[in-house]
């Protein structure tokens, strides 16, 4: 059966590439903004589970005879703000100075849709402990980086220089890349999409 992720997330296809997995991207095209106004208030881990699902969903009912791999992630800071693809440096900047100094929460969710339908899920969180960060080094770093993180929710990509914001990280690696891999592959070889 032919798995499709939906998303051109260039992180999500880099980790399928890399573990052996065949796949064809599709753009799911949601309205993730409307989702998440619509959601306001309610936890982060919840958002990110139904725009994964939505994803899913929307790509399982284009192509029924697939399997639909939607993901999604959310930076959620201490006080609660949940932050948000940056939209312009300017953006990235003031992301960047809210992160400084503090611990956050992201959560990467999973769904896998079939004729339509939800038929697998999983949700999980990384905690970031992001050290300070001097505007000396925000400049430098948004020099270096930007707009290559435009599509990068926290602003970072943890595989390239993304890694020197932080001073710990508890988690899973590619729940911070963004998606829960290795959930992913399990539920693949119980279909029996991938060998055991």
């Amino acid at each position: 059966m032919t798995l499709i992720l939906a998303s051109q997330s260039t992180s999500r296809r880099a980790m399928l590439d890399a573990a052996g997995v065949a796949y064809v991207a599709e753009p799911a095209r949601v309205d993730e903004d409307g989702v998440k106004a619509a959601m306001a208030g309610q936890p982060p881990r919840d958002i990110a589970d139904a725009l994964a699902e939505l994803k899913a969903i929307k790509v399982s009912q284009a192509y029924p005879a697939a399997l639909a791999l939607g993901s999604d992630s959310i930076v959620a800071l201490a006080d609660g703000t949940l932050l948000d693809k940056p939209v312009s440096r300017k953006d990235a900047a003031h992301h960047l100075r809210a992160m400084a100094g503090g611990t956050h929460d992201l959560w990467s969710a999973a769904v896998i849709a079939e004729a339509g339908r939800p038929v697998w899920r999983h949700v999980e969180r990384a905690r970031l402990y992001v050290r300070p960060l001097s505007e000396d080094f925000i400049e430098g770093y948004l020099d270096a980086e930007w707009p290559a993180i435009a599509g990068c929710v926290g602003c970072f990509r943890i595989e390239g220089p993304g890694v020197q914001l932080f001073s710990r990280i508890d988690g899973n690696h590619f729940t911070v890349l963004g998606m829960p891999l290795l959930p992913v592959l399990d539920y693949l070889r119980v279909r029996g999409e991938l060998a055991s």
